[in-house]
């Protein structure tokens, strides 16, 4: 059983996995730190006071502006997401590839076995059976 688990990890393109590994990484920790960052935005935003009816205007077009730049940035977070998972979802299916090619050859493999071990079988009666030895 195990064998197969190794032989499956043989069939994976690990040159490929590896070289984009760091590309995956460095989109999720970005994609991470852009989520605090906004996180972290929307807290501060959210915690102004009450404001004079002065300032009401420039307030509110401020408060404006920061929800337009924090939408911007959600749309780009989204899109960073989108590419992480396009990214993922190559690699499984390089992965189910690779166990799918695996499965087909195991079959080929125990077949031969069989054929082999009906040969050897036969060929064990055979000189089992022969008068002169």
């Amino acid at each position: 059983m195990a064998a197969g688990w190794v032989a499956a990890l043989k069939l994976v393109p690990w040159g490929t996995v590896i070289e984009a590994t760091p590309q995956i990484l460095q989109a999720a920790r970005k994609l991470l730190g852009t989520t605090s960052k906004t996180t972290a935005a929307g807290s501060a935003a959210g915690s102004l006071d009450a404001p004079s009816a002065d300032a009401a205007t420039s307030s509110v077009t401020t408060q404006l502006q920061q929800l337009h730049e924090r939408v911007v940035r959600l749309e780009q977070e989204q899109q960073d997401s989108a590419v992480l998972i396009q990214a993922l979802a190559e690699q499984n299916a390089q992965i189910v590839q690779a166990v799918k090619t695996l499965r087909h050859r195991n079959q080929r493999l125990v077949v031969a076995v069989g054929v082999v071990a009906v040969c050897c079988l036969g060929l064990l009666a055979w000189t089992l059976t022969k008068p002169g030895l």
